[in-house]
């Protein structure tokens, strides 16, 4: 029996995860790591302690802002990268595995906390039938290498 790599154990619980979010629209999971670690997790949401989008809008989920994106809710990248910023956790060098690229917003997160490595399932472009993922041509142009899984 092969054993699994860290990189798709990590891809594994942050598709997991993704079932945990209570957005209509989309579900997003992701894993932050560093040296073999789990250093924190998130899937994209409303703050804890606000509201459940499927619960209170279970048709067409929350409010769109002008973008046609969530109004209510934070992306999976920025809950994980809170709750490690929070808890004190160190984010240089850190591996980003996430279930869709992120967007240009997390992506400038993402290189300003110092995460070095992003692995994505999903293209972000795609789900939003956009011509390219900026956010990962963002991270890629600024030194951190973000590629599909």
């Amino acid at each position: 029996m092969t054993k699994p790599t860290f990189d798709e154990i990590y891809m594994n619980l942050a598709l997991e995860l993704s079932k945990r979010s209570h957005c209509v629209k989309a579900k997003v999971g992701a894993v932050l790591a560093k040296d073999t670690r789990i250093i924190s997790i998130g899937y994209n949401g409303p703050p804890s302690g606000t509201h459940n989008c499927d619960e209170e809008w279970p048709e067409n989920g929350c409010p769109r802002d002008t973008k046609g994106s969530c109004s209510l809710a934070l992306h999976a990248e920025e809950n994980a990268i809170l709750f490690a910023v929070k808890n004190g956790a160190g984010l240089q060098g850190a591996t980003l595995y996430t279930t869709l690229s992120p967007c240009l917003p997390c992506a400038r997160l993402i290189y300003s906390a110092g995460i070095s490595k992003v692995y994505f399932r999903y293209s972000y472009a795609q789900f939003k039938g956009y011509a390219s993922d900026e956010g990962v041509d963002f991270l890629n142009r600024f030194g951190v290498n973000a590629e599909q899984f």
